[in-house]
């Protein structure tokens, strides 16, 4: 996909909200997009990675979204951090947060061995170095993460206790969700200080809400 196609496509998931200035990413940052929606299409054909097939809405949707939650969780991209992304299917938003944040130490959980193969290639061919996937249910990963991130995944109700468990004290979950989930998600974190949504661009109804942990949870 052309870069230049790809970068308008992301200007309304990039635009700084207090000033309206455009963060601008790097030539290295497309082509490494073009590569992983290319390779994506030609995956999603043999498997169902997404049910969303027109290149054009790949980005907005699944790119777009997940760069603008990278930017409200990482506003100094050059940050170190541990990231958990549950369920990340296709890789959403756990890849482009790392293509946003490249100092951070990734790890993918995908229980579907399939996809799990498609992520292990994606990162090979966009060569991230500390990602690595994990192919088993988030209940059996033994590890915390500074930040967790969740999106799209089947029985959101169910999963989001897992996530919950799986953020260090202090840290930050990231739920990229629609406006109806939220009371589900705050009554699901008793111990977790919610910040306001966020709506998220071109959507009428889904939002980014974080929230922070307590210390001592």
């Amino acid at each position: 996909m052309e870069l230049a196609r790809i970068a308008a496509l992301l200007e309304p998931f990039l635009r700084d909200s207090s000033g309206g200035t455009e963060v601008e990413l790097s030539q290295q940052q497309l082509s490494s997009m073009s590569i992983y929606i290319d390779v994506l299409l030609k995956w999603n054909a043999k498997i169902n990675l997404t049910a969303i097939r027109d290149p054009d809405e790949i980005v907005t949707r699944h790119f777009g979204e997940s760069l603008f939650a990278a930017r409200h969780i990482f506003p100094q991209a050059s940050i170190n951090a541990n990231v958990i992304d549950v369920g990340s299917g296709a890789g959403f938003p756990g890849l482009p947060i790392k293509l946003w944040a490249q100092n951070i130490e990734l790890t993918l959980i995908e229980s579907n061995n399939k996809k799990a193969t498609f992520l292990r290639e994606v990162i090979r061919l966009l060569a991230l170095g500390d990602a690595e996937v994990f192919t088993a249910r988030a209940e059996a990963f033994c590890g915390l993460g500074d930040v967790v991130t969740l999106r799209a995944v089947e029985r959101f109700e169910t999963v989001l206790p897992t996530a919950f468990n799986l953020v260090k004290p202090g840290g930050t979950l990231s739920l990229l969700i629609g406006e109806d989930q939220i009371p589900g998600a705050q009554d699901a974190g008793p111990f977790v200080r919610w910040h306001a949504p966020v709506p998220l661009p071109n959507s009428q109804k889904r939002i980014l809400l974080l929230g922070t942990t307590n210390q001592s949870s």
